[in-house]
């Protein structure tokens, strides 16, 4: 299971960031304040060009793959039971590419 944050840099670019899994970490052990849950499985044909995270928000990948880039080139692939913490909420923020014939589902937790 991947646990990655996105985030906007000094640069102004998105920048990823391995969150940590073990026991007791900080993602696991507190509990975590949450406005809306979306599920989505729709095409994200929108997501191909560059642009912000529209809200801090978990995205958990349910079925499915994608490749999320960020601006200094470097791409991370997310499957079933991924998760990735938008943050990158400034600058010129991320692409995202579905791979496959079949759609990316995914569920998004807003956070408050």
């Amino acid at each position: 299971m991947k646990f990655i944050r996105l985030y906007t840099g000094d640069d102004g670019q998105s920048h990823f960031e391995e969150l940590h899994t073990q026991e007791g970490s900080e993602v696991f052990s507190k509990i975590h304040s949450v406005a809306a849950l979306v599920f989505k499985n729709d095409p994200a044909t929108h997501l191909l060009e560059w642009h912000p995270a529209p809200r801090r928000q978990y995205c958990i990948t349910l079925s499915g793959s994608v490749d999320i880039r960020v601006g200094d080139g470097a791409v991370e692939t997310f499957g079933p039971g991924d998760v990735f913490l938008a943050e990158d909420l400034t600058g010129q923020g991320h692409t995202v590419t579905p791979k496959g014939k079949g759609n990316w589902i995914r569920a998004f937790v807003h956070i408050e």
